[in-house]
């Protein structure tokens, strides 16, 4: 018998010790981001821009063109955010495709495409349905296929593989009704009980759950003689007694996913269908989204080109005092920023797909900087769409479609894209998780330093290593090749480029002293200053993009693709840019982050609850939080298999 799991009641610190205990702790490969942050341009790990072998690139063209026509000719991106629902038939349609088989080894029936293609296929199904773009990614690149591929033996490979790439949705169900960033309070229990683990439990906001024929399930096995325990990852098929989908869930954007609750009650799971051992679920759940991440900047990237081709054609059509709107600088300047960060973010993307494809760099940081920045400056692109648009972009496509005007989508892409800064680690925790590896250089030297529970011989030898890291280290942050006036020359063409990258060069050393100075100034108090890490973070990923920006623009000019424009839309996403960076270094020392903690302490004291007073609250009755108790269902299952 299962025994009830009861949901952990954990410390800041364990919660901490758990997060660290999954991330990978060693650095075997270079990494271009992590040593930006450590004050190190190291241009050579990323120019010249890495490209995919002549056959990978055309399997993927000749798939691209098929998809093409498909999304041309079968997806109603209308019908789907009316109905919200994708249609079977569309569903059956990319499984005969080879859709669901993108990422999956042509061995086991899968298509074999590099991570590059992968992502220019999602980037092209989302700008025909988000949706669809959704339940393609949701199934490969965190579902069942992805951590297979990474730590599945033979057998499970051999098991689920040939079935992903063809016929069967799967689904990754971590999320709680009480846990989300915090997975140390992961209350699904999965007891072992002979050759099999039973799973009792509850899962929120599973995508693709709703019609999931397999599922990979994050439970936490309890500690008992001949098992280790820990949170585990286990493949589930769909249709096993005991699993009920008791909700489908409904947002304000991404109408068409199929994203439910999951209840588990007394399912019985084979030990084989475990992945890796037990107690290595997170660590799966992390590895396999330094590239699952990337999928996100390729819906992010496909609403950046929608946004520029519906502005320049909206723009040069629309005319208000004697010319096209584009024309006056209020307006042109959002068309300017829409383009160069298009461009920029492309760049991103693509660089860090083609260095995933390579491994030949760690690129951990590099996917996480690319969701994070991809969905911030997504979501401000499609705002800016919407202003441009003016009251056409606050109204729905159909709405414009009924009065006789062309039905531009606008507000939903706004919609749709609002979720990016939320899924798969939301922008505070990836400036958090970030922040974790960009200093992980120091922690790894001095890191005993703070740590009040290591003893003073600890402290003692940790200081001398210490001594000797920043002794050799802080010297090399006082000049650089960007206080040359000749250095970067190849970047130096009708449109300049060089002087950007010798900024990157100058600000990666300053960012690595700013680093510094703030451990030195709060120590074990470091990791509670959050506003001041995630600016750190937003300036390294603001450098990132700078890098990949030009590195991208000197690919396509070495390659005669429109060189000379790649080369201008650099050169101002670069400007544009370097604003954000300055403003970012002053708001590192000049801030609120003091004052604001004080008011948060007296809203949540009730101090200001008189300035609440004056309105009708509209939410309905109910818990902050669903009971999730474990037991037997008392709902109607709404799992909705697709054959």
């Amino acid at each position: 018998m299962s025994a009830a799991p009861t949901q952990p009641t954990v410390t800041e610190r364990e919660a901490r010790q758990v997060a660290e205990a999954a991330r990978e702790q060693d650095w075997r490969k270079p990494s271009f981001a992590k040593e930006l942050f450590l004050g190190r341009f190291r241009l050579d790990l990323i120019h010249p821009h890495p490209m995919p072998p002549d056959e990978d690139a055309q399997r993927g063209e000749e798939f691209l063109a098929k998809l093409r026509d498909f999304c041309e000719t079968k997806i109603d991106g209308a019908l789907i955010e009316r109905d919200a629902r994708i249609p079977d038939d569309v569903i059956n349609g990319l499984k005969e495709l080879g859709a669901l088989g993108m990422k999956i080894d042509t061995k086991y029936g899968g298509l074999g495409l590099t991570q590059v293609y992968y992502n220019k296929a999602l980037a092209l199904a989302g700008s025909a349905s988000p949706a669809v773009g959704v339940l393609l990614s949701a199934h490969q690149s965190i579902g069942v296929p992805q951590p297979l591929k990474l730590f599945g033996t033979p057998e499970q490979k051999e098991t689920f593989l040939p079935r992903c790439a063809r016929t069967d949705i799967s689904a990754f169900l971590l999320t709680e009704p009480d846990v989300g960033s915090d997975p140390a309070r992961l209350a699904m229990s999965a007891v072992p009980d002979g050759d099999e683990y039973i799973l009792d439990g509850v899962k929120l906001w599973t995508t693709n759950g709703v019609v999931a024929d397999l599922l990979v399930v994050m439970a936490r096995v309890p500690k008992s003689e001949g098992h280790k325990g820990g949170i585990t990852a286990f493949v589930v098929e769909t249709n096993s007694p005991g699993i009920t989908v008791e909700n489908r869930n409904a947002f304000m954007g991404l109408r068409g996913i199929e994203n439910g609750v999951t209840r588990f009650h007394q399912v019985r799971v084979p030990a084989a269908n475990r992945i890796g051992p037990e107690g290595a679920g997170l660590k799966i759940a992390l590895t396999t989204l330094n590239t699952g991440r990337l999928s996100l900047p390729a819906s992010c990237v496909a609403a950046g080109k929608w946004c520029l081709k519906i502005a320049r054609e909206w723009t040069a059509a629309r005319e208000q005092w004697g010319k096209p709107i584009a024309h006056h600088e209020a307006v042109g300047s959002k068309i300017s920023f829409i383009a160069a960060t298009t461009f920029a973010l492309e760049a991103v993307l693509d660089l860090s797909s083609q260095m995933a494809d390579e491994d030949r760099n760690d690129i951990r940081i590099e996917g996480a900087l690319a969701k994070l920045f991809a969905s911030e400056m997504a979501w401000r692109m499609a705002d800016e769409l919407v202003q441009i648009r003016g009251g056409r972009g606050f109204e729905t496509a159909a709405s414009l479609a009924a009065r006789g005007e062309r039905a531009v989508p606008a507000e939903q892409v706004l919609r749709d894209l609002r979720i990016n800064r939320i899924f798969e680690g939301s922008t505070e925790i990836m400036h958090l998780l970030i922040a974790r590896e960009a200093v992980d250089a120091h922690l790894s030297v001095a890191g005993d330093l703070i740590d009040p529970d290591k003893s003073l011989s600890d402290k003692a030898k940790a200081g001398a290593n210490a001594g000797v890291f920043y002794a050799k280290w802080l010297p090399k942050l006082v000049a650089g090749p960007g206080q040359l006036p000749g250095s970067y020359s190849e970047f130096k063409r009708e449109v300049d480029l060089s002087p950007h990258l010798r900024y990157v060069e100058r600000t990666a050393r300053k960012l690595a002293r700013s680093t510094f100075y703030a451990m030195s100034r709060w120590q074990g108090r470091m990791e509670t200053k959050q506003g001041f890490l995630g600016r750190i973070v937003d300036i390294g990923a603001e450098l990132f993009a700078m890098s990949a920006a030009c590195v991208r623009a000197e690919l396509l000019r070495s390659q005669g693709d429109h060189g000379r424009e790649a080369y201008q839309l650099a050169d101002t996403f670069c400007r544009q840019s370097r604003i954000r960076v300055e403003e970012l270094f002053g708001r590192l020392w000049n801030n609120t982050d003091d004052v604001d903690r004080k008011v948060v302490k007296g809203v949540l004291s009730g101090t200001y609850e008189w300035l609440e007073r004056g309105i009708v609250d509209p939410s309905g009755e109910g818990p902050w939080i669903a009971d999730a108790t474990p037991g037997p269902s008392e709902r109607e299952n709404v799992h909705r298999p697709i054959r």
